[in-house]
């Protein structure tokens, strides 16, 4: 599996994570007939933070890995240019030094 489809894979199990936490709480409160914001924060605390803190290191990897995996894309790039240009520059001085020599 390439890194870009981990860091992908990461942030929809971040995303997930964080709403499984909004989810659980609605359907632990399902049963209730009235709603208010203090009720539903505290069936988020009863639910507590667990998803929550997961779906941050998730996304804090998955971000990790994409950007590891463009740096890489990059580098490789850059490497390659490098190498053209070097095998360029060496042919341009091998033609110059056989036009001299003649």
């Amino acid at each position: 599996m390439s890194r870009r489809t981990t860091g992908t894979l990461l942030l929809v199990i971040a995303a997930f994570l964080y709403g499984v936490r909004y989810l659980s709480a609605a359907i632990f409160g399902s049963g209730i007939t009235s709603w208010n914001w203090d009720l539903f924060q505290e069936m988020l605390n009863y639910v507590g933070t667990a998803p929550r803190n997961w779906s941050i290191v998730a996304l804090i990897l998955g971000l990790f890995y994409l950007i590891w995996a463009e740096y890489e894309t990059i580098s490789s790039k850059t490497k390659e240019s490098l190498k053209r240009f070097v095998s360029y520059e060496t042919v341009d001085q091998e033609a110059e030094s056989r036009n001299n020599t003649e």
